[in-house]
């Protein structure tokens, strides 16, 4: 069942980190155009990553003995917040930071966290995800790629793809079959890192609408693992997978891939009384829609901090969430088209036409709305 999504507060010590962040992040995009900060989640730059870092804002999270700060989920909301609000560069450790870190410290051997998470904290290991996979799309239970024993640890072959900044990482978490077949579904299941510089590893960028190459196909040809690359129990995958998409499902980034564009039109219109009046319906449900996703996002937030795995809860803010980013590129082009003749700034045309072209993928990458719907109506015991 979907529990409890009561509004929460951000503790006042977390709520504190807003403002050294924030002029942070003034400084170091100052110049940037709307139509390059559009594309947050997207821009790889390791150096801004290593600036982050030494600032202590990566692995946040993280236990304090391999590096991190030990704050809690709400320390990494603020930063979240911050980040996409502004357009900052994350893609480079994102995934690092939001969902493999946090998966090998709860999971991981001492030996993994050891090894693995002070380069996180320090910019120096990034990490894709590998679950879907050719035929499989978000369906991960029927996945294919295998990892079998061998006598000196697992040989891995298979197919991974929409893998997010793969081409940029040093790592990947893949979902792999270790037994099994893809009509055992849940059974058999479990994940591996996979360093990328192997032998029999090849990723290939995928071009995307906009020109960019956000996503990767990845291929493994008889990639000879050691035995530590397993992570956690063999066959305990699905448990575990499951537990770290509350975490990529569930934070700002669900609500905020097209806040850059909200904030170049707001631009515009504080420039334009009459263009501000005529929009005032469209703004108003922008901001009560962020409202209500923003207290939701915190109310599982507030369970994570708490340990638990608000999977079902999670799904729905995910669907919500993406469901509401699609939205906002429509509604500003019907604005900005009611009145043709107005004079519109070219950066906002180029940030409009970007979120456009790719928001088709937002209700994709972390689970397309089928799946996240299934999952939802279970929780409420409709299905």
């Amino acid at each position: 069942m979907i529990q409890d999504l009561s509004p929460v507060a951000i503790p006042a010590e977390d709520e504190a980190l807003r403002g050294e962040v924030r002029a942070f992040l003034d400084q170091a995009l100052r110049d940037v155009p709307a139509d390059v900060r559009a594309r947050s989640w997207g821009g790889a730059d390791a150096g801004f990553s290593r600036a982050l870092a030494q600032r202590g804002w990566i692995g946040i999270t993280f236990p304090q003995e391999y590096g991190g700060a030990g704050r809690s989920a709400f320390a990494r909301f603020v930063l979240a917040e911050e980040l996409l609000n502004a357009g900052a560069p994350v893609s480079m450790h994102w995934i690092a930071d939001r969902q493999s870190g946090p998966l090998i410290n709860k999971f991981g051997s001492a030996g993994q966290r050891a090894f693995y998470l002070p380069r996180i904290c320090r910019a120096e290991a990034f990490f894709c995800i590998g679950m879907s996979e050719p035929g499989s799309g978000s369906d991960l239970a029927s996945v294919r790629t295998r990892a079998e024993r061998t006598g000196s640890g697992w040989r891995l072959n298979g197919q991974k793809i929409w893998t997010t900044n793969a081409f940029n990482c040093h790592y990947m978490i893949a979902l792999v079959r270790t037994s099994g077949t893809a009509e055992d579904r849940h059974k058999g299941l479990s994940q591996v890192i996979v360093d990328l510089s192997l032998p029999g590893v090849e990723v290939r960028p995928i071009t995307d609408i906009a020109g960019d190459t956000h996503f990767s196909e990845v291929f493994f040809t008889d990639v000879e693992l050691a035995a530590d690359a397993l992570i956690g129990d063999e066959g305990a995958g699905w448990q575990q997978v499951t537990s770290e998409l509350a975490f990529e499902r569930s934070g700002p980034e669900r609500i905020l891939s097209s806040i850059v564009l909200v904030d170049s039109w707001l631009d515009f219109l504080r420039a334009d009384p009459a263009a501000a009046a005529a929009a005032a319906p469209a703004l108003g449900r922008l901001a009560t829609h962020l409202a209500t996703l923003r207290a939701m996002s915190m109310a599982i937030t507030e369970k994570l901090t708490r340990g638990e795995s608000p999977v079902v809860e999670a799904a729905l803010v995910k669907d919500l969430g993406t469901t509401f980013e699609q939205e906002i590129p429509v509604l500003i082009a019907d604005a900005l088209g009611a009145d043709p003749d107005r004079p519109v700034p070219e950066v906002l045309w180029r940030t409009l036409a970007f979120v456009s072209q790719v928001s088709p993928s937002f209700s994709l990458r972390g689970g397309t709305r089928e799946i996240l719907r299934g999952m939802i109506a279970r929780g409420l015991g409709l299905r």
